[in-house]
């Protein structure tokens, strides 16, 4: 059976391709693969809105790719979350779908519900089904599920394309009689909430090749060798997607080596623990290391305390810049990962950090969280000064987030955990830091990332902390005195952020030091002009700064340099 479907799935996937290269429409397609069975198949929209423009929506494609024989009656519209809901309403109805898929996240849920909302009153005929974490868990009190007719939990890669077979009434009647059907009554067709199994990964088509030109020239490329993660952390999502599955590694390097001939540069590996399975992720590192050339970038997720010789030999072999690790270290605080369910070997996360730093040109994304149960300004501010001095290019200080269906909600009574009610659901305040320092902890992280995480000021930065115990405490009053100065937080320029730093700097540096060392950051990415407030100095001219024809990302680039 399995057989026979990839086969008339494989067919689709050509003849469409053929199809839409000479113009024609989803439902000419329709009716030109399926005559018999589908004279005039109904159409689907799958639709998302997604938090930036150069962001692509993985799993709607994936949705698309195990459509089947629906796949060429199935479009993909994807809308940012500023775009108005009456724009994005008129461009899913001119697809005349009858069913319309939503994707649903953290970031578009309160924008989503208000496209939702306003499609049923336009058309409440269409049959909505939503999908996505978001939905996955505490359905009953979520507005957005009240409005919608179907709800599919988990790994809708299956379900869904089911559920529209379902939906959709199927006759070998005349293309006229069909387009006139209705949809069946959703009663028929199970209950509102479909909890769907967790799909064996041999059964799920890769979406690969529905990356568009346009995406691969723009957009963020996404990929995933495996799905789910071994371990529990109570915060984090993946902790409920278990077991640990596979994708066949000979099928997905080919589509990777697709991709790279298409031209794709950076791949955005989403596996949440990509150095588990030694023996995958050494063919993956040695597949692009084999065909590493300019302008490549690989980003991975990593588990920090797991970095054998098996993988060291092999990345020290990649040029500076070509691979970013994003590693969740979250807390150094051990009592406070063991309440949180969270295990960590700290010293051997320090080994790694050294190795990465030190001996390869890695680039590090690390993440520590703000507002654990059970972590006082102190433990976080001990852990961050931990960080600091194992010098990653980048501290992602995240602000804990009460997601849908994690466990962390055990926590909040002993430890008066009080979360926003409105997306993305930050902790506001708990027993040990009330709101008023959580909030100054949040200007902090934005400023840290203006400041250090940016890589515009990767001299300059270090001296914020120069000759003091404390890189969170200076970097804190450093944080406070930029608030007072400028009253926000957002919308500040760079060079007005420069200007900030020397005013800063120069009240406990000598003017020419600080200078110095701004100027030198100020010219690394090519600038040539003087700012005003460096003009009284002797500065050595700006040096040529030689770009590269594929550049990687641009923040990651200001830190090879």
């Amino acid at each position: 059976m399995l057989s026979t479907l990839r086969r008339r799935q494989t067919a689709a996937f050509a003849t469409t391709r053929l199809y839409t290269a000479f113009g024609y429409t989803a439902r000419e397609l329709s009716s030109a693969l399926f005559p018999t069975y589908f004279p005039s198949m109904p159409d689907i929209v799958l639709a998302t809105l997604n938090a930036r423009y150069w962001h692509t929506s993985f799993g709607l494609r994936y949705l698309l790719a195990n459509m089947e024989e629906l796949a060429p009656a199935t479009v993909i519209r994807e809308f940012g979350i500023n775009d108005r809901p009456v724009d994005m309403i008129s461009t899913i109805l001119a697809a005349q779908p009858r069913i319309v898929g939503l994707g649903i996240y953290i970031w578009n849920v309160e924008a989503a519900t208000h496209l939702v909302a306003d499609l049923k009153r336009v058309r409440p005929d269409i049959i909505l089904v939503l999908g996505g974490p978001e939905v996955s868990y505490e359905t009953k009190t979520q507005p957005i599920v009240h409005l919608a007719d179907y709800v599919i939990t988990g790994e809708a890669d299956i379900e869904f394309p089911a559920l529209c077979r379902r939906l959709l009434v199927q006759t070998e009647a005349s293309t006229t009689k069909v387009r006139d059907t209705l949809i069946q009554a959703t009663a028929d067709c199970g209950p509102k909430v479909i909890h769907a199994a967790v799909p064996s990964l041999d059964a799920v088509r890769m979406p690969y090749e529905l990356y568009t030109d346009d995406d691969i020239a723009h957009r963020v490329i996404y990929v995933e060798v495996s799905r789910g993660c071994p371990f529990t952390c109570e915060f984090c999502l993946s902790a409920l997607d278990v077991p640990v599955r596979l994708f066949d590694v000979d099928k997905f390097l080919k589509a990777m080596q697709s991709l790279l001939e298409r031209g794709v540069h950076s791949f955005k590996f989403v596996d949440r623990t990509f150095n588990l399975n030694m023996r995958v992720s050494r063919r993956i590192l040695q597949f692009f290391l084999d065909r590493c050339k300019a302008g490549l970038f690989l980003h991975f997720e990593m588990i920090p305390d797991r970095l054998p010789e098996s993988l060291r030999d092999l990345i020290v072999q990649f040029p500076a810049g070509v691979l970013q690790f994003e590693i969740g270290v979250q807390t150094f605080d051990h009592q406070v990962g063991e309440s949180i369910s969270r295990q960590q070997n700290n010293d051997k996360l320090s080994n790694n950090f050294r190795f990465l730093r030190q001996e390869s040109g890695v680039h590090i994304h690390a993440d520590l969280i703000v507002g654990l149960p059970g972590e006082s300004v102190e433990s976080f501010a001990a852990g961050f000064d931990r960080l600091v001095e194992l010098n990653p290019q980048e501290i992602q200080i995240g602000i804990l987030k009460r997601l849908k269906g994690t466990p962390i909600i055990r926590h909040d009574a002993e430890w008066k955990m009080i979360y926003s009610a409105h997306p993305p659901f930050e902790i506001l305040s708990n027993r040990l830091i009330d709101f008023e320092t959580m909030h100054r902890l949040r200007r902090m992280a934005r400023f840290w990332d203006l400041v250090a995480n940016s890589g515009n000021f990767v001299h300059s930065c270090p001296l914020i902390w120069q000759g003091r115990q404390s890189a969170f405490d200076s970097f804190l009053q450093f944080s406070d005195w930029l608030f007072q100065v400028e009253q926000r937080s957002f919308n500040i320029s760079l060079i007005q952020l420069a200007d900030r730093l020397f005013q800063y700097l120069t009240a406990h540096l000598p003017d020419e030091d600080v200078a110095a060392t701004i100027w030198r950051d100020y010219v690394r990415s090519g600038r040539k002009d003087k700012p005003h407030f460096l003009r009284a100095f002797d500065l050595p001219p700006p040096h040529e700064v030689v770009e590269s024809d594929s550049p990687r990302p641009s923040r990651q680039a200001r830190h090879v340099r």
